[in-house]
């Protein structure tokens, strides 16, 4: 893969929350120039590259990369046959379906365009020496100058944006499909009472428990507090009185026992969901792991030639560059795995034993 391209030292310029990096070939040229390029030649094709970089995104958003929110739910959208999709909850709930007018439109190119297209321009032969690949994101301005050159070429690409509006947080545009939910951690029911906690079971028992001395020589001690608290969750879950869920993060559908019946009622999800992955490939982990990814790509491709001769008497090592992106991988798969700082999105422990 070629990066020879001279760039300004504008597009360097980067910093952890306002970083350069979102596009997946800006990050496989982070990745070559890594590996010695331009001043060596790097044996890795794109799609390797970006195969790497994909794997590496999904590694990190299994065990990380995601942000914690809260949706709004109507029981009146639950199927009773199959529960309520969560992904596109998101595009019905008022906070998360704000639109606006897009800044940039980008386009896919929805097949692969080769090269020999664009040698009657000397100006497109010279910017995609390679054609255009499947599913690489051009923006307007470049589309643009290709239709341009030949209107037949916009049935190779695809609009990121085909109502000119663009929701926020709750659809991925590079994707071009929801985010996904990868776990929900509570449910709420709303009321139309209010909180009403004065009354309670348990406000009575505190009272009693924790001003006990004011009150005379009756009252509860701490254990018959718990006990009565333990009773009182037995009774909601023998009685059905809070919700059972069960989520399936393959189909994103949230099933509720008992399911909603006649009445319609509000309630909120609290559930962690993946980030959209323009965000994802900023990630530090990413790209040390599709580095060394690509390490054991460009070691395995030299190894083919482990025993020919170079000029000068050299030889082709791909043993230590192996070597090396063996130790970097599993390393990187331990520090995700214990959520390590810095790495990881492991919340902290909130209370220590011992």
């Amino acid at each position: 893969m070629s990066c020879t391209d001279i760039t300004p030292i504008s597009a360097f310029t980067s910093t952890n929350l306002n970083s350069k990096i979102s596009t997946f070939s800006r990050l496989g040229d982070r990745i070559v120039r890594a590996l010695g390029a331009p001043m060596i030649n790097v044996e890795i094709h794109h799609d390797q590259l970006f195969e790497n970089i994909s794997i590496a995104c999904e590694m990190f958003t299994k065990y990380a990369g995601y942000t914690q929110e809260y949706i709004v739910f109507d029981s009146n959208l639950y199927d009773s046959n199959k529960g309520i999709r969560l992904d596109q909850l998101f595009s019905i709930t008022p906070s998360f379906s704000r639109v606006n007018k897009p800044e940039d439109t980008v386009y896919a190119a929805t097949s692969t365009i080769a090269s020999s297209v664009f040698l009657p321009s000397s100006a497109l032969s010279a910017t995609y020496i390679d054609g255009i690949f499947q599913n690489q994101l051009v923006s307007n301005t470049d589309y643009l100058s290709v239709i341009s050159f030949s209107s037949s070429l916009s049935a190779h690409f695809a609009s990121s944006i085909t109502d000119q509006q663009k929701r926020y947080n709750s659809f991925d545009y590079d994707l071009m499909d929801y985010r996904r939910v990868i776990d929900v951690s509570d449910f709420e029911e709303g009321s139309n009472q209010g909180i009403n906690t004065l009354f309670t079971i348990e406000q009575s028992l505190a009272q009693q428990t924790y001003f006990s001395p004011s009150m005379g020589n009756y009252g509860f001690d701490i254990v018959s507090w718990y006990i009565m608290k333990d009773w009182l969750d037995n009774r909601e879950k023998v009685l059905a009185l809070k919700k059972s869920l069960s989520f399936d993060p393959r189909t994103q559908y949230l099933v509720i026992h008992p399911a909603p019946r006649s009445y319609r009622y509000y309630g909120i999800v609290s559930c962690y969901v993946e980030r959209p992955l323009r965000d994802v490939i900023k990630e530090q982990w990413v790209y040390q792991y599709a580095l060394a990814l690509s390490k054991l790509s460009v070691a395995t491709v030299r190894g083919k030639y482990g025993g020919t001769s170079l000029f000068g008497g050299g030889n082709i090592n791909s043993s230590d560059l192996m070597s090396q992106g063996l130790a970097e991988r599993d390393k990187l798969e331990q520090k995700l795995y214990e959520g390590a700082p810095g790495l990881g999105d492991a919340e902290p422990p909130m209370f220590f034993v011992g």
